[in-house]
């Protein structure tokens, strides 16, 4: 049973893609959010699923992202997500056999094992794709968590419960 869900944010909640203008700079950070993956990440903690987000870059519009989400833990600016993620279970008391990992890329690679489940949208690399139990079939930033999430709640029992928040 899955009672944890931890995502990345570039590459996973978004298509991972950074604008800079001619000058070279960033333009604010801008991020591009699926409204289909926020639909199924507000409905996990109604079936008693904690969402953590754990990602390498810092942005406000991850901020405001996870708080539209009511997503309280995000922990931002991550150069090493393994030792981050061992030190978030031991103070949370978080068992990481029923935690669900999802992510796309190398950074995401030694935190991903320490996962029960593993998963990944579709243009992950290469490595992270052969570790996950279970790749999307949608890109990152295209619906690939709302996809996982129902894979998820299929291997937890939990699809009906799901359906029914929404008749």
């Amino acid at each position: 049973m899955i009672t944890h869900v931890i995502l990345d944010v570039d590459g996973t909640l978004t298509d991972g893609g950074i604008i800079y203008n001619e000058n070279g700079e960033e333009i604010s950070q801008t991020k591009k959010f699926s409204v289909k993956d926020g639909l199924i990440l507000k409905a996990l903690p109604k079936l008693g699923i904690t969402t953590i987000i754990l990602t390498g870059r810092e942005s406000q519009a991850t901020s405001r992202r996870a708080a539209e989400l009511d997503i309280s833990l995000v922990l931002q600016n991550i150069p090493n997500k393994r030792e981050e993620l061992q030190k978030l279970a031991k103070r949370q008391n978080i068992n990481l056999s029923q935690a669900a990992y999802i992510g796309d890329d190398l950074n995401d690679y030694a935190a991903m094992q320490l996962c029960g489940f593993k998963a990944c949208p579709a243009d992950s690399a290469v490595e992270v794709r052969e570790i996950c139990d279970y790749v999307s079939t949608k890109n990152g930033g295209f619906g690939a968590v709302r996809d996982i999430c129902e894979e998820i709640w299929r291997r937890n029992e939990q699809y009906s419960q799901f359906l029914a928040l929404f008749t």
